[in-house]
Parts: structure tokens; C-alpha cells; sequence
């Protein structure tokens, strides 16, 4: 008995200590002594949260193209908003003693010792704290940050934000401010957001079911996004249920009619893929990211004002002639290969090797211990999702795998377009859609060229061997000795050799292959290379004879930026897409001006244009449609591109002020036309150009297009300055070669 005494009197020391050791931390994290803890944030704070200011980016013709925002810059609503059924399930499920704490649930905190004895996990953060770490970020912010930072000093420092948000505002205020600021995943954060993204509509719209699925989703918007995991989040759905019923907020017949609903997601995109040049602006984002780095200022909380070069009638038209030739050359592909896959023989396994790099791939493998038989079941039922079309985006019942199918099966292209005088981009399409295919073939996609090298070739051999655009050459078969190897002997792409002499500007404009070998020969390979760096390639070229052909990836903003040199009088400039940014209050923080040099002689670059322009006027020039058919006015000159079995399809466009590139392929080389119908660059990239400029011609407000090339005058003779310009100043490259593939 003695000894269980003075248990029992340990036990009270023991309880006691603890007790005393509880509240002196709180104290020294309140009083937080050599910033130990980091300050909290002051009442004024705490009454006036300010939300932070978005970055605006605008348009050289003075339109807002986008924001950059942090989650709490939103659109909020009013409590008069919220529909009751909102209300009682948000208590029900993540604070059933809301109306009964005064911010902190001692209760709560004092239940989690016996739940864990027993095996049961809970929570004990109310509403409230939620609210408090969501308002302030504390684990993000150096202001509040000391030099002890742990979890149990962030969790304390959210007990005392409650406590004071509780004393500054109402019960009814809390909850409001709660759902204007929680995210909800994919990319909504506040309830107004969510009930737009997920069902369409306005916040006082939402039925009980609907209700239900938004809340279900605060415990984890990831692990029960409704899009990629209908099943788990209508279960989700269906416990928020239950527990409104458990709360008497719902009798049990209502729960099980709303029980019984399907999910009926309308699903709406919006956010960064919303809007003119999605793909630029997520460019933008990383440039900005790192200015704001060096700078000392923060993207999404300071105001900055983002001046840009994008025109947004120009991008406006841009996108229009995606759309319009996107969409019928899909047609031809999926009749093209209506009874089988592209990739059918060369790579049968391919969409189960993309389907493994999924995140759901991966997550089912860790579901199911890595059962590969089981994994590929799964993968192989269908599921409400939502599938990019030309008609739009289609609600659908499909498997992962044929949705990944589906995605392989879509044509994919990039379209850049920069004013060659003054460095400007005008319009930047980098893929047929943003929020489904992120990958930027503009600065990513790296491809090879095609005949659309061959201007490259043409404008060094010139300019080094001193040739004209009626400098002849036979067409005739040639063999180029290649050390260690057999000798390399091209031939046209009609098989044929017509043995007959032809000018220069003949054989670009027909894009005849024995003369550009016999050029490469003049000067051999490893100089092209050289010279390509000059004109602005970066990307690695293996200086083989076959280079004179297009063997080397490239980006499209390399090849634009090298054919705005022959434009721009041997001038290569900088692309520039950033004019200035200001502070929130108009003041210049900075202003940005492009870099040029003198790179290839006047007389070279002009006789580079004639021999561009013979593409639209020789007879059998790849690009007479332009004028045949789309009836392009002005001065133009172009030329086209295809690869190795339709792998590509590319066409670069030249106008007095603007420089144009076009690439159309598929997100695998595999994935190709597989006759030349449509399998060439004159037919897959050549009209959308089209339709850019017979919507640019309509624009002459903006100054477009000019009227004539500029000829120089008299005998010109300018010295170029042979400098390698690999890494002077032009836009980084994203090192990757093709799409990551994501279900």
C-alpha cells in the first residue's frame, strides 16, 4: 500500500512538472525572449490581414495578359453566400465544437493521448488554427521565424493566433474567412474558386452532394482529387455525409439520397492555362521567379507591373490558325491510322512505358505492393475523366491507358514569331493547349530541322565562296568521304537526279538535296557548325555531311531567331520578350534592351531573302500555295521543312518585320503521317503560317505588314564578326526532348 502511494504521489509530481513545463514554454514562446521562437503576428495584423498584390503582365498594345498571385489573392465571397448545407458540413466534418471553443479545442487535445492508446488517430486543430496558419503562413515567413523552429513552436504560435482571431472576430467571420483562403486542389483555393473549377457554378448554388465533395476534399485535395480518383473521393463524400448525420445536421434518409448521386463534375479550367499565351507566361514565371530573387522582391505579393513585347493581336491570331489547321490535320491523322497506332510496329510497348511515369501508375503500385498483373487492371478500367478534343474538352468514361492512348494520338505543334528590327516576340503558341499539354515546343521541343537548315548552309557557302543566288550547280548524285566510314551519297527527295544545271534559287526553292551535299562539300561540316552558332543555334550540331540535310535537333526560337538575321540586314539580335517592370506604385524598376551583332554581310543577308522568296516564285517551289491558295500579300519568302518518314513537319516564314516559324509533329518521332499526303511540311506546318499572316495582313493598325525588304545600296562590304554567340545572352533552353506523359 505504501509503495502505491508513493506512486500515485510521483505520478501527481510527474503530472504536475509537466504541467508547469507546458505552460512555461507557452510563456517563452508568447514572450519569445532573444527571438527565440520568432514574433506572432501584432493585433493590427491580426484585424487587418492584407491580402497579398498580384504581379500584372501586359501586352505591348497595353492589355492585361495575365497575374501572377498567390493563393490568397482571390476572388472572395460574402457570408450571405454560403448555403447552410456548406456551413453544417464543414463543422460536422472538420470542427464539430466550433461554436463551443474559444479558438483552441482542449478537449480535442486532451482526447488524442486515449486515441492513440487505442490506435486511432485524430486531430485536434479547429477551424480556427487552420485559418491562422493559412492567413500567415508561418512556417514560410522570416518575420516570424526565430532560431528555434519546430513543429511544436509553430503549433503553439497557431494557439495564440486563434486565441486572438476568436477575440477580433465573430464565429460567423471565421468561418467565412476560412473558405475564402483553404485550398481545394487543382489549382482553387477559396470556396468561390473550388465551386467554379469542380461543378460551374456560383458559390450559393451548391447542393448537399456537392457540398459534401468540396469539404471531403480538405482533408487531402491530392489524395481525393475527384478528377483522377472519382471512386475515393465519392467515398470522401459519403463520410462527410455520415458525419452530418452524426451531428443531426442531415436526417439519415437525406444522406442516403445524396449518397446515391454521382459525382456530376463540370470541371473548369482556369488559372494559368486560362487566357492569351499560356505557355509564354509560364516561361515569364521562371524568368521573374529569378529577377525577383536578385532583386529582393516577391512575384506574387509586390504589384510589379510586367511590360512585354507579346502583341496581343498578333497572339490572338496565332492561336486562331492553330486551332483552325490543328484541328482538321487531326482529322486526316486519326483517318490516316483509323485501324491501328502509329507506333504499332516500331514500338508496341510504348503506352504501357508511359503509363509506368504516371503518378497514378505509381500510386497503385504503392497500394498494391508492386503487383504489376493487378497495377495493369486497374490501369485498364474505366473512369469518369475529361480528354482534350478540337470540340473542346469532353466529359468521358475511359481507362488511363486509352487516355493516354488518346493523347499519344494528338497532333502536337509550336508557332514563334519575332520582329527581326528590334529583337521584339509578337506571338508565342507553344503547343495545341496548355492545361493538357504543358510542354513548350517553342524553347523545349527539340527537333530536327529538315530542309528548314538548309538557308543556313546556303547564307555561309555564300558568303565564304563569294557565290549569288545564279551561282549554278548540277544536279547530279555526289559522294562525300566520311572518315572511318563509307562515303555518304544523298539523294532527292523524289529519288530522282535531273542532271541539268540549276541556279541557287532554283534548287532552295525546290529544296533540292544533291545541291545542298555539294555546298556542305564546298565547305565542309565542322565551319556550318560554327556559323549555325553565329546565327544563334546552341543547341549541340554533330558535324557530319549530313547536317547539309537537317539532321540536328534544334528548337523553333533557335530557327526563327537565325532567319531574323538574313531579315535584319546580317543583324542578329537577342529575342527580346521583357521592355521594363515597374513597382506597384509606376516607378521603373528596370528596363531591358537586346543585344545584337553584325554576324553575315548586308549583300549576303539580301541575297539570302532572294533566295527565300523563290520558295514562293519559282515554279515547283515548296511553298507556291501561298500565294496560289492562301493568297498572301507583300514581300515574303519562306522555306519548308520535313524529316526523316514524316517524323516533322516545319515551315519558316519571312516578312519585312516579322519572322516566323512553324513546327507541327507528333510528342514521339514514332507518332508520324505515314504517306506524304499530309506527311510534309508544306501540308502539316505551311498553312498554319498561312492563317497567322492572313490574320496578321488584317492588322494594319499594328503596323503589319510592311512593304518591302530593304536592299542595300551600292557594293556593300561589311565585315562580319565571326564570335561565337553559343552563350551571349539568348534565353535559356528547358533541357528536355520530349513530353512527360501524366494521366
Amino acid at each position: 500500500m505504501k509503495d502505491y502511494n508513493k506512486l500515485v504521489s510521483w505520478l501527481w509530481k510527474g503530472a504536475a512538472a509537466m504541467f508547469a513545463g507546458i505552460i512555461f514554454l507557452l510563456l517563452l514562446v508568447y514572450i519569445n525572449p532573444f527571438n527565440l521562437f520568432g514574433s506572432l503576428p501584432s493585433i493590427d495584423v491580426l484585424e487587418n490581414p492584407e491580402s497579398d498584390q498580384a504581379s500584372v503582365i501586359y501586352s505591348s498594345d497595353g492589355k492585361v495578359l495575365g497575374k501572377f498571385y498567390n493563393q490568397i489573392n482571390r476572388t472572395d465571397v460574402e457570408y450571405k453566400d454560403l448555403p447552410p448545407v456548406l456551413i453544417n458540413a464543414l463543422i460536422a466534418t472538420e470542427d464539430s465544437r466550433f461554436y463551443d471553443h474559444s479558438g483552441v479545442d482542449v478537449k480535442g487535445i486532451v482526447a488524442i493521448a486515449p486515441s492513440l492508446m487505442i490506435g486511432r488517430r485524430r486531430g485536434s486543430s479547429t477551424l480556427t488554427q487552420q485559418l491562422a496558419k493559412n492567413l500567415f503562413s508561418l512556417r514560410r515567413s522570416e518575420e516570424y521565424t526565430g532560431i528555434l523552429d519546430n513543429t511544436i513552436v509553430h503549433k503553439i504560435k497557431e494557439w495564440f493566433i486563434a486565441i486572438q482571431l476568436e477575440k477580433s472576430y465573430s464565429k460567423n467571420e471565421i468561418l467565412l474567412m476560412y473558405l475564402n483562403t483553404v485550398e481545394f486542389g487543382n489549382n482553387s483555393f477559396g470556396i468561390r474558386s473550388a465551386a467554379k473549377k469542380y461543378f460551374g457554378k456560383n458559390v450559393h448554388e451548391l447542393q448537399l452532394n456537392e457540398a459534401a465533395l468540396l469539404v471531403g476534399l480538405l482533408k487531402g485535395p491530392s489524395y481525393y482529387n475527384p478528377r483522377k480518383k472519382p471512386e475515393r473521393a465519392k467515398n470522401r463524400r459519403n463520410t462527410v455525409l455520415d458525419q452530418m448525420v452524426k451531428y443531426e445536421y442531415l436526417s439519415s434518409a437525406e444522406a442516403v439520397i445524396a449518397q446515391a448521386k454521382p459525382l456530376n463534375l463540370n470541371f473548369q479550367d482556369d488559372g494559368e492555362a486560362a487566357g492569351l499565351a499560356p505557355h509564354f507566361r509560364n516561361y515569364l514565371k521562371k524568368v521573374m521567379f529569378n529577377w525577383c530573387k536578385e532583386h529582393d522582391m516577391h512575384l506574387y505579393e509586390d504589384g510589379l507591373k510586367i511590360y512585354t513585347t507579346i502583341d496581343t493581336r498578333l497572339q490572338e491570331v496565332a492561336e486562331d490558325a492553330v486551332k483552325k489547321h490543328m484541328s482538321f490535320l487531326q482529322k486526316e491523322f486519326d483517318k490516316n491510322w483509323s485501324k491501328s497506332d502509329p507506333w504499332t510496329k516500331s514500338d508496341p510497348d510504348l503506352v504501357k512505358k508511359l503509363a509506368k511515369t504516371t503518378s497514378h501508375y505509381k500510386e497503385l503500385t504503392a497500394e498494391l505492393d508492386g503487383n504489376e498483373s493487378l497495377i495493369m487492371l486497374e490501369m485498364k478500367k474505366k473512369i469518369p475523366m475529361q480528354i482534350f478534343t478540337w470540340k473542346g474538352r469532353v466529359d468521358t468514361i475511359m481507362s488511363p491507358l486509352d487516355s493516354i492512348r488518346h493523347s499519344l494520338r494528338m497532333l502536337r505543334t509550336g508557332l514563334f514569331s519575332m520582329d527581326p528590327k528590334t529583337g521584339y516576340v509578337r506571338a508565342w503558341v507553344g503547343n495545341i493547349d496548355y492545361a493538357n499539354y504543358p510542354f513548350d515546343h517553342v524553347l523545349q521541343g527539340k527537333r530536327q530541322a529538315g530542309s528548314t537548315f538548309k538557308p543556313i548552309l546556303y547564307a555561309y557557302t555564300m558568303e565564304e565562296k563569294g557565290l549569288t543566288p545564279d551561282s549554278k550547280f548540277p544536279d547530279a548524285p555526289i559522294s562525300i568521304p566520311v572518315p572511318g566510314g563509307s562515303p555518304w551519297t544523298p539523294n532527292n527527295s523524289n529519288g530522282k537526279f535531273s542532271n541539268e544545271e540549276i541556279t541557287l534559287r532554283q534548287a532552295l526553292a525546290r529544296s533540292v538535296n544533291s545541291i545542298s551535299a555539294q555546298l556542305m562539300n564546298l565547305v565542309g561540316p565542322d565551319s556550318v557548325v560554327a556559323f549555325a552558332k553565329r546565327m544563334g543555334i546552341k543547341s549541340p550540331l554533330e558535324p557530319t555531311p549530313a547536317l547539309c540535310l537537317g539532321t540536328g535537333d534544334v528548337t523553333l526560337f533557335e530557327m526563327v531567331n537565325a532567319y531574323s538575321v538574313f531579315v535584319n540586314e546580317g543583324i542578329w539580335m537577342q529575342p527580346q520578350f521583357l521592355l521594363r517592370i515597374e513597382d506597384k506604385y509606376g516607378n521603373v524598376l528596370e528596363e531591358f534592351n537586346t543585344n545584337s551583332r553584325q554576324v553575315i554581310n548586308e549583300e549576303t543577308a539580301y541575297n539570302m531573302i532572294e533566295l527565300l522568296k523563290g520558295s514562293v516564285e519559282e515554279a515547283g517551289g515548296t511553298s507556291v500555295d501561298l500565294r496560289s491558295k492562301f493568297n498572301i500579300h507583300g514581300d515574303l519568302g519562306g522555306k519548308t521543312g520535313t524529316t526523316q518518314e514524316s517524323a516533322d513537319g516545319w515551315f519558316m516564314g519571312i516578312t519585312p518585320n516579322l519572322v516566323t516559324g512553324v513546327w507541327v509533329g507528333g510528342e514521339k518521332r514514332v507518332i508520324r503521317f505515314s504517306t506524304m499526303t499530309y506527311g510534309q511540311g508544306a501540308r502539316m506546318a505551311l498553312p498554319v503560317w498561312a492563317y497567322y499572316m492572313q490574320g496578321v495582313q488584317k492588322h494594319s493598325d499594328a503596323g503589319y505588314p510592311a512593304s518591302l525588304f530593304t536592299k542595300p545600296d551600292g557594293n556593300v562590304n561589311v565585315t562580319s564578326d565571326k564570335v561565337n554567340i553559343l552563350d551571349d545572352g539568348m534565353l535559356p533552353q528547358d533541357a528536355a526532348e520530349d513530353e512527360v506523359y501524366d494521366y
